[in-house]
C-alpha cells in the first residue's frame, strides 16, 4: 500500500494517512515501505502523520497512545459494529504505536453512532458506500480538522478496507422497514433475524 500510494502521488507522500486499525498490519507495512523507498532514493525523508482509527468500543491502540504506553493491553468486552476494528489486542501493536508516534500522528476512537453517520453521509454526498471501518476514518478526519490537528488544505489519504454491502444490516438499523410486516428484513433479503 505504501509503494502504490507514493507512486500514485508522484513519489511524494501525503500530509496524513487515516487507517482503520484493527490488527494494524496495513499501517505497519506502509511505515516500513516509506523507509525502504527513502533508502532507494525514491522519496525524501518526509513522512505522513499516521493516524490510527479505532472504534470506541474496542480501542486498545488509542488507550495505549493516550497513556504513552509502548504496547496495548487486551481490551475486555470488545464491542463495535465494525467487525474489522473488533481486535482486542493486535500482535504488532508496538509497531503501530511506533509509527504513529514517529510520524507525529495520533490515534482516534470513534463511536458506532459516529461511524454509521459518517458512512451514510459519505454515501449521500459522494456516492461511496464504504464499510464502517472506512466510515470511522471519515469521522476521525472531521474531528481532527475541527480540532486544528490538520488543516483544510492538507493532502490526506483515507483508507477504506471494505464495502458497505458487507454491512447492510448495520446500516439498515437507520432505515427501518415497516411495510408488509417485514420489520426485520432488509429489502426482502433472507436474513438471520
Amino acid at each position: 500500500m505504501g509503494y502504490e500510494l507514493a507512486e500514485q502521488l508522484g513519489w511524494t507522500v501525503p500530509a496524513a494517512i487515516f487507517y482503520p486499525t484493527g490488527g494494524g498490519v496495513g499501517m505497519i507495512g506502509m511505515w516500513k515501505a516509506f523507509a525502504e523507498m527513502e533508502a532507494l532514493g525514491w522519496i525524501g525523508p518526509e513522512r505522513p502523520k499516521m493516524i490510527a482509527v479505532q472504534a470506541a468500543g474496542c480501542a486498545p491502540i488509542v488507550k495505549a497512545f493516550d497513556e504513552g504506553a509502548e504496547k496495548s493491553q487486551f481490551w475486555n468486552d470488545a464491542s463495535t459494529v465494525a467487525s474489522g476494528l473488533r481486535v482486542p489486542k493486535a500482535l504488532g501493536d508496538f509497531l503501530v504505536l511506533q509509527a504513529v508516534r514517529e510520524s507525529g500522528g495520533t490515534a482516534v476512537a470513534i463511536s458506532d453512532t459516529e461511524l454509521i453517520d459518517a458512512g451514510i453521509q459519505l454515501a449521500t454526498e459522494e456516492g461511496l458506500f464504504v464499510a464502517p471501518e472506512g466510515a470511522a476514518c471519515i469521522a476521525a478526519a472531521e474531528k481532527l480538522l475541527r480540532s486544528g490537528f490538520l488543516k483544510r488544505d492538507d493532502r490526506i489519504v483515507i483508507y477504506n478496507t471494505g464495502s458497505g454491502l458487507k454491512y447492510l444490516e448495520t446500516y439498515a438499523t437507520r432505515f427501518p422497514r415497516t411495510a408488509s410486516g417485514e420489520t426485520d428484513k432488509l429489502g426482502g433479503l433472507i436474513t438471520p433475524r
